[in-house]
Parts: structure tokens; C-alpha cells; sequence
């Protein structure tokens, strides 16, 4: 094993700990992470209503497939999985439409609308350019924004759980304790406290519920310890009816957003899990990742319950423990899988009052709304995208609560922009294509990065200044920048036949009285497309003042933008004309 340790990680996801330490971890971690993933399907099944059985099977259907998805992650079998420990999740932002499915026909329609909106993350991994025009911040911010939106009518139905379907004493008390003692923890919690928010918070709300006799202790002393679950797979809705078409777009959007929270906690995960800091980003383990997202909603929708999402759980207790190996992930997967053979422990956590779901729902639907601001802010609001998540929000504000026009938005389509989400997403995309369709087209070129392509950069330049009715002066200017920025942005990465390699994308337009030069320079094995796509999404990154920033300032351009994404830079040029 390397003895350069200076990254505290101990063991890397291509070295074998010893077995007892990587069950260890792996337990640590499906400890800290089984209450979310059983606590989002529960609070599904019960807003809609289904019966005690089939929540049941819902609930154990979700640990199971959450911890074959985990496991595929850590094998990662040629183009299936990321190779790293990525704790697979079901996800928050699939609650609104997975309420609404069960709801508008039952656990049947949920499959279907799973397993179609399934391929979204499958053809992800496949292309990602696909999306990239629409698959910007604004849009994928605005729709998780309108999340809690969408599902904010059901809470008072987890409230009114009396036999005369009133609210039951104790209800109010055991809903505000929990969602108050979350959201301090949350905000005042830190490390470990702060981990365990959540599940604090419900057990404190518990205790108070069954103080007034709202925790059914009987259910958990007729349970067995150990049993086979009772399996109830829905079978499909195949009629393809208005309900489906109505809610098919709602699924198809929140898979795109979960894809991007795929990719970017495969990109976390890695920055930890190798001892070399300037480890370029792996984007085929990105693309596998994303596949087992494909996988495990396939399986999530077979089973009839609600699809899930990577998350990025897993990278806090990889910092803490050193241990990366590939088989934390192993036994984290197991041990989900083993859960559905313990009724007993699944019985404490079926008896939970639903008022104290209710105060769960609540602060997830706030975080969510939080994530989905920070995106758009990630993105820039600027005066345009301002608009556009202005108008995109209170569009899907307005049609969810019939607001405006009512009647004609519940008649149009079957009730289609009846729906929040599906009316605000769809203002969002129309409003950013009309943006990018409007923009004055960009000149593109495509070559190897380095002083040697120079010569094909400058008769670039040279055209699109003709074509943009610029000057031979401004056209040197030009050609003179795109050089020093070649000249900075070069890498020490070695020499000779063996060196790697980096290609280079640069664009070229105008906009209100600038020329506006833009330098994608990437690996050379990857393609530039998707790449560009990827750091387009919920990636963070590290902006930095380098050598190109200064030099270019002082003799060339009126503003330099540096962005280093790992192994990828992006620098915009603005030059005055």
C-alpha cells in the first residue's frame, strides 16, 4: 500500500481491507442511512392512502432495491457501476408525482410511470449532450423549488388520522416537537448531532405521540423476528390512460434531476476516496453510476414502490474512516437487503404516528426547497434567468392551486398543467429553449490544445470576424488572447509519447459590444459533449485567479472567467470591440 497518506485515506476503493473493518464501516453506514430510506416510501404510501400490507411490501421492496443498486455501485461490471462506495437512496423529489400516481391509480399506474421514466438516467449514461440545451440550472432548480408545492396539500391528510377523521389529541403537540427539534438540530447541530437530525426528531415525536396513545406498540409485539417478506409486486397499468399521460412528464423531469444528483455525488465521492488529491475525475464511472440509477428505478418500479437516487451520504464517513474499499459498499448494500428479513425492527418503524411523518415531510420538503434555490443561484440569476425562474415558479404556483383560469387549466389535456410541477417545468424548458434558440449562433472549432494548433485557431478567429463584421485589428486582438490562454491554461502533465493528451472546444460570439471567446480543454479519451453537459449540472466547482486572468487583463480583454472542474478548464474571454 502507498505510503503517502497526506489525504488520510487508508484503504482506496481498489484495496481490500481486512474483512471485520469493512463490515464494520459498511454497517456504520446502512445504520446512519436506513431511516431515510424507509422513511420517504412510508410517508408516500400513507399520504395516498394504500393499505397496511402493500406499505409494507413498498417499504421492504425499497431497503432491497436500495441495496442491490449499492452493491452494483461498488462492483462496477464494464459500464454498470461507479467503482466507488455511493449509497443508493429513495429519493425526496420523487414524492409529489409518486403520491399523485398512487393516488389517481393505485400501485399499478406507479409502476408503470416508474420503469418508463427509468430509461431517463439509462440514456443519460449514454449521452448526456442530449439534455444540455435544457438541462440547465434555472429549470432543474425551479422544479425541485415547486416540489413542496406539489405535496404541501397532503400533510393535513397525515394530521386528520382520528377514527371521525378529525385531528387526534396529541397530533399537533407530537407534529410541532418533531418538526421543530429537526430543523434546530439542522441549524444548530454539527457534526454526529447534526447527521442524526432526523431520526432524533422522530424518535422525540414518537415518545410524545405515545404519550397520548398514538404509537401502536401491539404491531411490534406481534411481529416475528425474522421472516420471508410477504411479496406484492403491482403488476403494470399498460392502458396508457389520462392519468398517466398526465403525470408522465412530472416523472420524466424529477428523473433528469435525479440523474444530476447522481452525477455530481459520484464526483464527490471520488475527490475522497484515492490518497492522490489531483486525481482527475473519472467521467466513465459518472456514466456507470448513472446506469445503476437506471437499474435500481427499473427494479423500484417492478416492485411498485418509489425510485431513488444516489446520494452523497457516503462521502462524510469515508473522510471520517479512511476506508473507501469497494467492499463498505458491499456490506452497506447487504445489510439494506437484510432488513427485509427482520420484521420485528421494521414493525418500530411502521408504528411511527403519521403526524410525526407529517413533521418529517414538512422539513424535507423545506431542505428541498433550499437545494433547489441553491442550484439556481449556482447557475447565476441574472436578469434573464431571473425571469426565467420567476415566471416559471409562479406559473406552477398559480395552476396547482387553480388560481388562474381554472377550469381551462384542468380541461386542457386531461388536467395535464393541473399540475405544479409539470406546468412550471414546462414554462421553464419553453422559456430557456426560446433563450438559446434566440442567441446569436455560436462559431465552433474542435482541435488539439496546445501552441500547435494556433495556426487552425487563428484562421477561426479570422472567419468568424469577417462573418461578425470586425476588423483586421480586433481580429488580431483576438487571436493574440485565444494564444496566451493556450499558453496558461497547459498542464504539466509530463511529455513524450506517453504524456496524455487534452483536446480543446472553443466557441466563439457576440454579445453587446464584446467578442466572447470560450475554452473547454479536457482529457482527450473523453467526450468533450457530455463532459460540458456534466459540469453544466449540480457539479461544484473551484474558480480560481490564475496566470491567464492576470495576463490577459492587463494587455487584451475586458474580463477573464477561470472555472477548473478537476482534469477540465473553462475560461471565457471577453474582448471589447
Amino acid at each position: 500500500m502507498t505510503t503517502d497518506n497526506r489525504s488520510g485515506v487508508r484503504y482506496q476503493p481498489d484495496e481490500k481491507p481486512p474483512p471485520a473493518l469493512a463490515l464494520g464501516v459498511g454497517l456504520q453506514l446502512a445504520v446512519l442511512n436506513i431511516a431515510a430510506i424507509v422513511l420517504i416510501p412510508i410517508v408516500v404510501m400513507r399520504a395516498a392512502g394504500v393499505g397496511e400490507e402493500y406499505l409494507s411490501w413498498a417499504v421492504l421492496a425499497s431497503a432491497t432495491v436500495c441495496g442491490l443498486a449499492t452493491m452494483l455501485q461498488a462492483v462496477r461490471a464494464r459500464r454498470l457501476g461507479a467503482g466507488h462506495v455511493l449509497l443508493m437512496g429513495t429519493s425526496g423529489a420523487f414524492i409529489p408525482a409518486s403520491i399523485m400516481a398512487l393516488t389517481e391509480g393505485g400501485p399499478a399506474l406507479l409502476a408503470t410511470l416508474v420503469v418508463v421514466a427509468a430509461f431517463i438516467p439509462l440514456l443519460l449514461s449514454w449521452r448526456l449532450s442530449l439534455f444540455q440545451r435544457v438541462l440547465t440550472p434555472s429549470v432543474s432548480g425551479t422544479v425541485i423549488m415547486l416540489i413542496p408545492v406539489t405535496v404541501l396539500p397532503f400533510v393535513s391528510g397525515l394530521l386528520a388520522t382520528g377514527p371521525d377523521g378529525g385531528t387526534p389529541p396529541g397530533a399537533p403537540l407530537s407534529f410541532s416537537v418533531t418538526a421543530l427539534l429537526m430543523a434546530c438540530l439542522a441549524l444548530r447541530g454539527t457534526g454526529a448531532l447534526r447527521l442524526w437530525a432526523p431520526v432524533i426528531g422522530v424518535i422525540v415525536g414518537t415518545a410524545v405521540a405515545a404519550a397520548y396513545g398514538l404509537y401502536d406498540v401491539g404491531r411490534i409485539a406481534d411481529a416475528d423476528w425474522v421472516a420471508l417478506p410477504n411479496a406484492q409486486p403491482p403488476g403494470f397499468d399498460l392502458g396508457f390512460g389520462p392519468a398517466f399521460c398526465t403525470l408522465l412528464p412530472s416523472f420524466l423531469l424529477v428523473a433528469v434531476i435525479a440523474a444530476i444528483r447522481t452525477m455530481s455525488s459520484t464526483v464527490a465521492v471520488q475527490q475522497v476516496s484515492w490518497r492522490r488529491a489531483s486525481r482527475a475525475t473519472d467521467f466513465r464511472a459518472v456514466q456507470g453510476a448513472v446506469a445503476v440509477d437506471g437499474v435500481g428505478n427499473v427494479l423500484a418500479g417492478c416492485a411498485g414502490t418509489v425510485p431513488g437516487s444516489a446520494t452523497t451520504t457516503s462521502v462524510p464517513l469515508t473522510q471520517l474512516t479512511g476506508v473507501a474499499a469497494r467492499g463498505v459498499g458491499l456490506a452497506a448494500g447487504a445489510a439494506f437487503i437484510a432488513f427485509a428479513f427482520l420484521p420485528k425492527a421494521f414493525a418500530v418503524v411502521l408504528a411511527i404516528p403519521d403526524p410525526v411523518f407529517a413533521a418529517y415531510l414538512v422539513v424535507l420538503l423545506a431542505m428541498l426547497f433550499a437545494i433547489g434555490l441553491k442550484i439556481v443561484l449556482q447557475g447565476g440569476l441574472d436578469y434573464r434567468n431571473g425571469i426565467v425562474v420567476g415566471l416559471a415558479f409562479l406559473t406552477g404556483v398559480s395552476f396547482q392551486y387553480g388560481l388562474i383560469l381554472p377550469e381551462q387549466v384542468s380541461g386542457f389535456a386531461d388536467g395535464l398543467l393541473a399540475n405544479g410541477m409539470n406546468a412550471g417545468g414546462f414554462t421553464a424548458i419553453l422559456l430557456t429553449l426560446f433563450l438559446s434558440l434566440t442567441e446569436p449562433r455560436r462559431a465552433r472549432i474542435e482541435t488539439e490544445s496546445g501552441p500547435s494548433a494556433m495556426p487552425r485557431i487563428r484562421e477561426f478567429l479570422g472567419t468568424f470576424a469577417a462573418k461578425a463584421g470586425l476588423d483586421s485589428e480586433v481580429a488580431d486582438r483576438l487571436a493574440a488572447a485565444a494564444e496566451e490562454a493556450l499558453l496558461s491554461l497547459a498542464r504539466p502533465d509530463g511529455s513524450g509519447d506517453d504524456a496524455p493528451r487534452r483536446r480543446l472546444v472553443m466557441a466563439a460570439h457576440r454579445e453587446k459590444g464584446e467578442a466572447v471567446l470560450e475554452f473547454l480543454v479536457a482529457p482527450r479519451d473523453e467526450n468533450l459533449q457530455d463532459r460540458l453537459a456534466l459540469l453544466s449540472g449540480e457539479v461544484e466547482e473551484t474558480s480560481t485567479e490564475s496566470e491567464v486572468s492576470l495576463r490577459l487583463l492587463r494587455h487584451l480583454a475586458s474580463s477573464v472567467r477561470h472555472r477548473q472542474y478537476y482534469d477540465t478548464d473553462i475560461v471565457t474571454v471577453r474582448v471589447a470591440v
